[in-house]
């Protein structure tokens, strides 16, 4: 009886692990665990460790790396201020029909005139803001559409604005309308003829005086004409050139 006792001692001491016995047999016959080893057992563990805390100190050390930059604001990028943009009176017309074009089927121009403003001086031919007027038959109304390429605190803000809608009539000499086909000739070039009659002399006397615009249709003679305004307006003008909107031809002087 104890031989069969001494012959089973070998198993229980393999099925209790708190022994701290270990067969031959439990040494012929292994069987793999599931699951995570005990660090006795697993001679890669030590590789693993040290792995696992190269990971864990190159981690802590990007960690607040990334945090640090998560937590700097965003970097605004401020847009420079833009420039006056000056354009001659077909240019700025061209800007503001193509508007009054949505407004009515059949808008037909009447006047064209430059706005003066702390952006320039009109030496050239050229504004930065442009206001025409135009009529629509069909409507039996006016309206005034502004075109503005300034930041000037005197002028209205950039882009196209419209101004207030009000009744046509076709009987009114300061609203007769023209064809678009007779704007033949720019502003610049209605400059540079008045310059040949009087206006080289004003300005070599004055050379800050501003230089205004107005186009408009003369029923008397039935042609387009542009004036040329030598004055920030009609009542201080000091000379005033009418000069065909059609050829550039010089008309007169007006007074």
């Amino acid at each position: 009886m104890q031989k069969i006792g001494s012959a089973q001692l070998p198993f229980a001491n393999r099925e209790s692990p708190g022994t701290g016995a270990t067969s031959n047999l439990s040494r012929r016959w292994y069987i793999p665990r599931v699951g995570p080893q005990p660090s006795g057992t697993n001679h890669s563990s030590p590789t693993l460790a040290r792995i696992s805390a190269a990971i864990l100190l190159l981690s802590m050390g990007l960690l607040p790396g990334c945090s640090d930059q998560s937590a700097k604001p965003a970097e605004t990028i401020k847009e420079e201020p833009k420039g006056p943009e000056l354009v001659t009176g077909r240019s700025g017309f061209q800007k503001v029909y193509i508007a009054a074009r949505g407004w009515a089927p059949d808008p037909q121009p009447f006047r064209i005139e430059s706005t003066p403003t702390g952006d320039g001086s009109g030496h050239d031919g050229k504004w930065a803001v442009w206001r025409a007027g135009f009529a629509s038959p069909s409507r039996r109304s006016v309206k005034t559409y502004v075109w503005s390429g300034s930041a000037a605190p005197d002028a209205p803000s950039r882009g196209v604005s419209a101004g207030i809608e009000d009744t046509y009539n076709p009987n009114n000499s300061s609203t007769s309308t023209f064809d678009v086909a007779f704007l033949k000739v720019d502003s610049d070039q209605a400059f540079a003829t008045a310059q040949k009659h009087g206006g080289d002399k004003v300005l070599a006397k004055s050379p800050d005086i501003p230089v205004n615009y107005v186009c408009d249709w003369n029923r008397n003679t039935n042609e387009l004409v542009w004036h040329v305004i030598y004055g920030a307006n009609r009542e201080t003008v000091k000379l005033n050139v009418a000069v065909n909107a059609s050829s550039g031809e010089f008309i007169r002087v007006e007074k």
